[in-house]
């Protein structure tokens, strides 16, 4: 990756900025946070403000809820991208799903900044989409949450605190740690995503949820009963990773 950096950031120019983005990477930081951005599904979704690095796991299932969303043939889905973050995974539907619009719901200001930014990277055009600053589904401002979707895709934060000291420090020192981490074992944020869903739901519709590999049976216990047609699926690595429901 630093002979990625040198040709095509730098075009072979051994500059001052190329020396300081070594030394970033020397120090640890995330090569993502250095470059600047990340490809997501064809899509360039800038990282200044310093939202969560997009995963190749996320990336994954976002796939495949593109391809879900286009054998539906709804003629204007829309769809929700709740705990948006840099909004890879709402700006990947847009992109890929001419006719979709789609609502962004994020809990940090720099970040909603961060997705009007790369809509506009990605030419998006904004009577497609709307941005929310909201803790799950409660907004903030003077905000009109009462819409229903087709599709409601969530990557909560959802590793259990616990597990911290186990992880890179890569992650843990340099990316959000409101993004990453939840209390009770991780499944505090989706206990109360799971709880509210359905008022935001039409009917017929359904929910793409990521969650932690420890998590599945948990999330079946709280999904059973209340929600349609679950089906958990395992990501690109054979490991439990989301879930698919309706109401």
């Amino acid at each position: 990756m630093t002979d990625w950096l040198i040709r095509d950031k730098y075009s072979g120019d051994k500059t001052a900025d190329l020396s300081k983005d070594l030394e970033r990477i020397r120090q640890g930081e995330p090569m993502d946070y250095v470059i600047g951005w990340s490809d997501f599904c064809g899509c360039r979704i800038g990282l200044d403000s310093r939202p969560l690095i997009p995963r190749s796991e996320t990336e994954f299932w976002t796939s495949k809820a593109i391809e879900a969303i286009k054998k539906s043939k709804k003629e204007s889905p829309r769809c929700l991208d709740i705990f948006s973050g840099s909004g890879c995974v709402g700006i990947a539907i847009l992109k890929h799903i001419p006719n979709a619009h789609v609502v962004f719901a994020e809990k940090s200001t720099k970040f909603c900044r961060q997705i009007k930014q790369n809509l506009e990277q990605n030419g998006i055009a904004e009577e497609r989409y709307k941005i929310i600053r909201a803790n799950v589904f409660r907004p903030f401002e003077a905000e009109n949450f009462s819409e229903k979707f087709d599709y409601i895709l969530a990557n909560p934060p959802y590793i259990p605190e616990e597990r911290k000291d186990k992880l890179d420090k890569s992650v843990t020192d340099w990316e959000p740690q409101e993004a990453l981490f939840a209390k009770d074992d991780g499944l505090l944020i989706i206990k109360r995503f799971l709880s509210e869903v359905k008022d935001h739901l039409n009917l017929g519709g359904q929910v793409w949820l990521e969650f932690d590999i420890s998590q599945n049976l948990t999330i079946k216990e709280l999904a059973e009963g209340k929600f349609s047609n679950i089906v958990f699926h395992k990501d690109q690595y054979s490991r439990w990773r989301f879930v698919t429901f309706q109401i």
